[in-house]
């Protein structure tokens, strides 16, 4: 008798933390996306906030209440102690804490409190989710075949972040109120932060890898992929970036490329590919509204437009590091005092559509004082040809005053010297104006071609005072500079701003010559070495410097012009001390100068109790992060 034995077919034994392995890749970036979007909510909340807060209190309030003061026989400056201001003083002491209080790294590398803690705490909650929960059932504590796929799949998961964090028209921007600059560090901070969490893939990956797995597409690619990401970390330090940085842009660009296109076929074999084709959308997005803004505000370019030699540049070589370059506004472009521009200028670039951010120096028409005549385009092309671009209109043009190292502003230098024009084309605005309506008096600090940023800011006060749409009583402008003949640069302007301003606001200005020679020549300004920092550490009361100032300026007693360096903290707290209400110090210059102007505003409670000011700082310094 014939008996059949069924044969059962033998399967390997499935382990069973695979599924909760799966499980975990899947859930924890998820996640970390949570913990990154309630951060991000959470600060647009408080921006939110403040934005509602500074509407409400916009108005003429500190007029009613020095009025009041008066009336009852006091002076408006009085101070007395109030519990009434202790959340103005808890508001007083997280400012000074979170922006003021820093940490130094070399000469020009500075971070304040607040980027530090954003630092910590992203860090921490990504290697957090990565090790969490990598014991086995078994008992075998972190696991590498817990944590070292884990870390691919949250490394993917971020690279829309870091995408967002690094164009130029940001959507966290808008939310949180914070300028794409600003952000642009922690663009960098993710960007190495997730480099380090993908090398930790790489590496647990490899240590277990066979060498006949190194002819595997897959394995390939992402191998690709992580050498480019390394390359891009490599060229995105500081050193490098700022010594060479057409070599970073072209290589930012490519690198970035292939990270991504090596990323989305290596994390899509495991399913995870939907966390990197977004960033391409980004990417694309971001572009076309920049291209779609090129266009539109130099269409007359490319409409090839008799009228489009208007919109060529004049560029000035003020001095053998700085020059002056104007452009008439393009047809439908407005701007805010301090914004900045990205500049195309395809006769300069050594790389083709290559732009550069610069500041505006000059403000948008809307912002002309009272009694500023604005002469038709004819007749400003007519005097420009016969006095030169310092006699356009300074509410009637973009100017920009850049300051000369290699690359694209060495080629800029070099055709300024030759008196040609060149072409530009002009993107922008980007980054937000600081709101100083609201503040009592306020205090404006430069350092060399900082002038930029609070020359416009300077201007756009005084026309918000002139429309009653600012309460600042006092405003105070100091800038500092190497030479005596860089007040020519900016001479004309603060005349004719003086000659307008409101008389209910009184204004100083106090510039200060650094250079032991109060009236340098050209050859001993090109011996001298460069260095943006002006230092502020010490001061001379030196004698004011008559002869180097114009003499249309100098007619005016709230222009000061002094030899020596400017001493920052005793200015500060000098100001300080004569105030009661809101304060607010902008502040655009090296490293150096925004170091002092934040040790010097690092106010007790006691100060802000006893009556004294509201403090608010705004830092626009060179060299961030």
């Amino acid at each position: 008798m014939n008996s059949s034995i069924a044969v059962t077919p033998h399967h390997p034994p499935v382990d069973p933390n695979r599924a909760i392995i799966a499980d975990h890749n899947k859930q924890y970036p998820r996640q970390v996306w949570w913990f990154v979007a309630s951060f991000i909510a959470l600060v647009s909340l408080f921006q939110f906030a403040s934005w509602t807060l500074s509407k409400l209190s916009t108005g003429r309030a500190s007029d009613k209440k020095q009025e009041e003061d008066t009336e009852a026989g006091e002076s408006p400056g009085a101070r007395s102690f109030s519990w009434r201001r202790i959340p103005m003083a808890l508001v007083n002491a997280y400012r000074v804490v979170a922006f003021r209080c820093t940490l130094q790294f070399g000469q020009s590398y500075t971070l304040n409190f607040a980027e530090v803690f954003v630092t910590c705490a992203y860090i921490v909650a990504i290697f957090t989710w990565e090790f969490v929960n990598t014991t086995t059932l078994s008992g075998h504590r972190l696991d590498i075949s817990y944590w070292g796929g884990r870390a691919g799949a949250i490394g993917a998961s971020q690279f829309p972040l870091i995408t967002v964090l690094g164009t130029k028209n940001n959507v966290l921007a808008y939310i949180t109120g914070i300028s794409y600059d600003k952000l642009n560090y922690v663009h960098r901070m993710a960007a190495r932060v997730v480099f380090v969490l993908l090398w930790v893939h790489g590496g647990a990956k490899i240590a277990h890898l066979v060498p006949a797995s190194y002819g595997e597409w897959f394995i390939r690619i992402g191998l690709t992929a992580l050498v480019a990401f390394s390359v891009l970390i490599l060229v995105s330090l500081r050193p490098i970036r700022a010594q060479v940085y057409e070599t970073f842009y072209f290589t930012h660009f490519l690198t970035v490329f292939i990270l991504l296109l090596g990323a989305y076929f290596h994390a899509n074999e495991k399913h995870v590919g939907s966390y990197i084709w977004p960033c391409f959308l980004i990417w694309g997005l971001d572009r076309a509204l920049r291209l779609a803004r090129l266009v539109y505000y130099n269409h007359l370019y490319f409409g090839f437009s008799s009228t489009a030699h208007r919109l060529d540049a004049s560029v000035e070589l003020l001095s053998p590091h700085f020059v002056r370059l104007h452009i008439q506004r393009p047809p439908h472009f407005t701007w805010t005092p301090g914004q900045t521009a990205f500049l195309t200028m395809p006769g300069v670039s050594g790389i083709p559509l290559e732009s550069h951010p610069f500041t505006i120096a000059s403000v948008d028409a809307r912002y002309q004082l009272n009694g500023v005549k604005t002469p038709r385009t004819a007749d400003m092309d007519k005097t420009m040809s016969e006095a030169g671009a310092d006699a356009t209109p300074f509410w009637k043009e973009l100017v920009f005053l850049i300051n000369v190292r290699e690359g694209f502003t060495k080629r800029l230098a070099q055709i300024a010297e030759k008196g040609e024009k060149v072409k530009v084309l002009v993107d922008g605005p980007y980054g937000f104006s600081p709101n100083l309506d609201n503040d009592d008096t306020v205090v404006l600090v430069a350092g060399g071609s900082g002038v930029s940023f609070t020359l416009s800011t300077f201007l756009g006060v005084l026309s918000h005072v002139q429309d009653r749409k600012s309460k600042c009583r006092r405003l105070v402008f100091v800038w500092s500079i190497r030479d005596a003949s860089h007040i020519e640069w900016v001479s004309k302007t603060l005349t004719k701003a003086l000659e307008l301003a409101p008389s209910d606001i009184e204004i100083s200005i106090r510039i200060f010559v650094t250079s032991g020679n109060a009236a340098p020549t050209l050859a001993q300004a090109q011996d001298r070495s460069f260095n943006e920092d002006d230092s502020v550490h010490s001061s001379s009361d030196g004698t004011a410097i008559g002869k180097s100032r114009p003499s249309s300026l100098l007619n005016f007693s709230a222009v000061q012009v002094s030899q020596g360096r400017p001493d920052l903290r005793a200015l500060l707290r000098e100001e300080v001390d004569a105030n009661t209400g809101r304060l607010s110090v902008t502040v655009c210059g090296s490293q150096g100068i925004a170091r002092t102007c934040r040790s010097a505003l690092k106010i007790p409670m006691s100060v802000t109790l006893n009556g004294g000011p509201s403090v608010v700082l705004h830092v626009e310094s060179f060299g961030y992060a």
